[in-house]
């Protein structure tokens, strides 16, 4: 019932939109979204599937927290999808003007839908094993690159300062595309919670004999002690997220915990209020045979 909401109300939005817009790109927004529609009732179905096979001894509750999460994550989304559509149904907006702001919200919102069901996808894929993570000896300071390099736009647009160091000749066994991942979800992170005027990241590699470690710094208001463990699961979110009013889906963390398990690794937080937090990436070392 839940995956098939998603569909019924943007297959809905189709004919509102040609209707509304009146220009010749109505037919492609209306495809995408009809694409949309499909391919997300689809991945929510095997996303179910997958969540639910996997849990076997407290079923009962672990479906009912699940979906009242879900449901919470997908109804502000949809709600507002649907509060511009009744808008332009009812023709209560005649400008050109208004009517380009009410699709470019639903097309805002259908985006952020979109990003949640990919996320969830994912996750789901990765703790079920079902992701093939083609896995080679990787470069640290390669995944740092790739990171920086997708945070660069995040960053400029925050005014963010990021200092990296990072050690030389560190190697770990896995898939570049996923860790780079990993720690790009660290980095947006940290921007949401560093400070308001001065937001400062600190990105910090340093490995010894077994091990290398990644550690991402903030400044802001840091994550409280009975916070640390619950952050990583599902749709988890700290204070600092829920009184600042971030966006988010409260998956970035649990994704990141996925992949670095997935790593045979470990991810872990320290922190002390109002002195930001430090979250850290622990991988086995690969050493190359002599």
């Amino acid at each position: 019932m839940l995956a098939s909401l998603v569909p019924t109300v943007l297959i809905t939005a189709i004919g509102v939109i040609l209707v509304a817009s009146g220009e010749s790109r109505s037919l492609t927004i209306a495809t995408g979204i009809l694409v949309l529609a499909f391919g997300g009732t689809a991945l929510a179905g095997y996303f179910f599937g997958t969540y639910f096979v996997t849990r076997g001894a407290n079923l009962a509750r672990v479906q009912n927290e699940f979906l009242s999460s879900v449901s919470h994550e997908l109804r502000t989304p949809l709600t507002s999808i649907l509060m511009f559509i009744e808008t332009l149904r009812d023709e209560r907006v005649n400008s050109p003007e208004e009517r380009r702001r009410c699709l470019t919200v639903a097309h805002r919102e259908l985006t952020r839908l979109d990003g949640l069901v990919g996320d969830l996808i994912q996750l789901s894929k990765i703790e079920a094993g079902r992701t093939v993570l083609a896995r080679d000896p990787v470069q640290i300071a390669d995944v740092v690159a790739d990171a920086l390099a997708a945070f660069e736009a995040t960053r400029l647009a925050g005014d963010a300062e990021v200092q990296t160091t990072v050690q030389p000749g560190l190697i770990v066994f896995g898939n570049r595309s996923a860790l780079a991942q990993a720690l790009g979800n660290l980095l947006s992170n940290a921007w949401k919670f560093t400070g308001p005027t001065e937001k400062k990241i600190d990105v910090r590699v340093e490995g010894d004999d077994r091990t290398v470690s990644i550690a991402v710094s903030d400044n802001g208001r840091g994550v409280a002690r009975a916070e640390r463990d619950a952050i990583f699961e599902k749709f988890e979110r700290g204070s600092a997220a829920a009184e600042g009013g971030s966006p988010g889906s409260g998956l970035g963390l649990a994704i990141v915990r996925a992949i670095v398990e997935a790593h045979h690794g470990h991810v872990e937080v320290q922190s002390r209020a109002e002195q930001g937090a430090c979250f850290r990436i622990v991988l086995p070392r690969y050493r190359v045979a002599a």
